[in-house]
């Protein structure tokens, strides 16, 4: 049995999903982009001003789900230019600090024309 997630401090869903599913004793997140919860605008205009939405954003639905950031087991993230690869891993590392497991790849475009989309596998 799984349990839809939803918390209003975090954007909205842009299509028919769910901001995160809680399935036994994980919390799967859909992918977080930089959009601006308070306004739901993408605002940020850097690859690091837009990774630090993005993980603030990944923070406030893992919160919702009971769970948190130190608790995340897998990423998945998806660069619009992997020249930028650095710059997001500064970023990231500052809240990902436990290290969990990750894929990292180039997409040829993101929804809203973002830099950067992040999701999450936690434990509870």
């Amino acid at each position: 049995m799984s349990e839809k997630i939803y918390t209003k401090n975090a954007p909205e869903a842009i299509g028919p999903y769910s901001q995160a599913v809680k399935a036994g004793n994980l919390v799967f997140t859909s992918g977080q982009i930089a959009i601006n919860p308070e306004s739901g605008n993408v605002e940020a205009l850097t690859i690091e001003e837009q990774t630090e939405q993005v993980c603030k954003n990944l923070c406030v639905v893992l919160e919702a789900a009971g769970t948190s950031i130190e608790k995340a087991v897998k990423t998945v993230c998806f660069l619009a230019n992997m020249e930028d690869f650095a710059a997001f891993n500064g970023v990231y590392g500052k809240y990902f600090t436990s290290k969990p497991a990750r894929s990292c790849v180039a997409a040829k475009a993101l929804p809203k024309g973002v830099l950067v989309e992040v999701e999450v596998i936690a434990e509870l």
